[in-house]
């Protein structure tokens, strides 16, 4: 949170200011839960004797046995799925065969969906007839037409 103010008075002059409260810009708000989630951390419950309740949360691999995470820490408790791999578990279909786009650098790339493991090159002519014309009583010339794609698939 941040705080913006503005000036009120006779020709510029300070003589009464009104602040308040305001978000980030989403593009600084994003980067920061970005660099969140990179520095998250794996943490455990520990559960009281008596309750059975989770009492607090401790850093997974600390050497300390009772370290807790920092209130500014983002924590998480099990690894998130690799959903380049088929996981039937987890109902992730995995990347393989999947199609991409070897130019962009979005989320279509083949360099993103295909994990690091390349991809295939699929070439097709596609034949249709085209430019066709209707000759008066029952004829009919058309020229065929092809095009040649490439289609891009994961390995």
């Amino acid at each position: 949170m941040g705080t913006e103010c503005k000036c009120h008075g006779v020709s510029g002059s300070c003589t009464m200011r009104t602040c308040w409260v305001t978000l980030p810009r989403f593009r600084q708000l994003g980067n920061r839960l970005m660099e969140k989630y990179k520095r998250g951390r794996r943490v455990v419950s520990l559960k009281g004797r008596r309750a059975r309740k989770p009492i607090f949360l401790k850093l997974r691999r600390s050497k300390r046995p009772y370290k807790k995470p920092r209130r500014s820490d983002l924590v998480f408790l099990e690894e998130s799925p690799n959903y380049c791999q088929r996981d039937p578990k987890t109902g992730s279909v995995g990347t393989h065969n999947r199609r991409c786009n070897r130019t962009s650098k979005g989320l279509n790339s083949c360099k993103l969906l295909c994990c690091g493991r390349g991809y295939n090159t699929h070439q097709y002519t596609k034949t249709w007839q085209c430019n066709c014309k209707f000759h008066w009583c029952c004829h009919v010339t058309c020229e065929k037409c092809s095009e040649r794609t490439e289609v891009y698939t994961c390995k």
